[in-house]
């Protein structure tokens, strides 16, 4: 993506977060009495510039990203106002007070921590994958390949050029897309925490292009990045249809790993006597799962 569109998104990312937040406040739940039928949905600007304690011309500069420079005061009025939730708290002021900029370095593949590696290798009985904050594949278990990626080589994470993307995967490839049965749910999820990091990490070059690749070559990427909705996924569940076990619910911990720059660890379990624990268990026996195909 070329520097000048770059630099026009990111200004626009908080003006696109408050509109699409502003849209989804119902103006009853905010205590405002409404007559008659609206032509647009949830609050007018002045409605919550009013709600949040701050001027109309204010809150449309920073809304059209013309003020830079809003306090925390401020945005936590707005986040109040605006009914925000944790996670959306956080993204706000990401947003509204980025740190400072950091010299661009050449952007560069991720390295997996020898400690995650290990980590992976010591409990083959958990399905997991180590992931960076572009969501690349550095690392899986056996088991973990097995679960979620057996049509491709399990050698693939190794090297940069061959590793797996988790949202290519997720969006892109049609085996993946089976995998999962509420497939919906499970992409909506996948981007509003994609949402939540690109915040964190808003001059890293690589995962600018994975958000702009995604965007070009899939219609359901776009429209949900559209939404702007930011979500942390820490743990629940993962409904699959595995084409070699059957339908697994597998409850699933995302390990964020301190000092690694954004790696997380991705495991799944299964409930002791379960259907699923048998489906994991006959998985794990089963060979040759590398050529698995769907």
């Amino acid at each position: 993506m070329p520097a000048h569109l770059q630099r026009a998104a990111k200004t626009n990312e908080l003006g696109d977060f408050l509109r699409t937040r502003r849209a989804a406040v119902r103006p009853e739940d905010a205590g405002i009495a409404t007559w008659g039928p609206r032509r647009v949905p949830g609050l007018r600007r002045e409605e919550l510039a009013h709600l949040a304690g701050i001027s109309v011309n204010y809150y449309t500069r920073l809304e059209q990203g013309q003020s830079a420079n809003a306090s925390d005061a401020i945005i936590e009025a707005l986040a109040r106002a605006l009914h925000l939730d944790d996670a959306e708290r956080t993204h706000l002021h990401a947003l509204a007070r980025p740190t400072t900029a950091k010299p661009r370095r050449t952007a560069r593949a991720e390295t997996p921590t020898s400690g995650a590696v290990h980590l992976l290798a010591s409990m083959p009985n958990v399905p997991a994958l180590l992931l960076g904050r572009r969501n690349d594949v550095l690392a899986w278990n056996p088991l973990g390949h097995a679960l979620l990626a057996g049509h491709l080589d399990p050698s693939a994470p190794e090297q940069p050029a061959t590793r797996p993307n988790q949202l290519r995967l997720l969006f892109l490839d049609p085996h993946t897309r089976e995998l999962y049965r509420n497939w919906a749910d499970e992409t909506a999820l996948a981007v509003s925490s994609l949402r939540y990091t690109a915040a964190d990490y808003p001059d890293d070059r690589l995962l600018a292009e994975l958000i702009g690749d995604l965007s070009i070559n899939s219609p359901e990427f776009a429209r949900l990045w559209a939404r702007h909705d930011v979500r942390l996924c820490s743990s629940g569940t993962k409904r699959l249809h595995h084409p070699q076990v059957g339908d697994l619910d597998l409850h699933y911990e995302v390990l964020h790993l301190p000092d690694s720059h954004g790696q997380r660890l991705l495991t799944h379990t299964a409930v002791e006597g379960s259907a699923a624990a048998d489906a994991l268990s006959l998985l794990h026996s089963t060979p040759n799962m590398s050529t698995l195909t769907g």
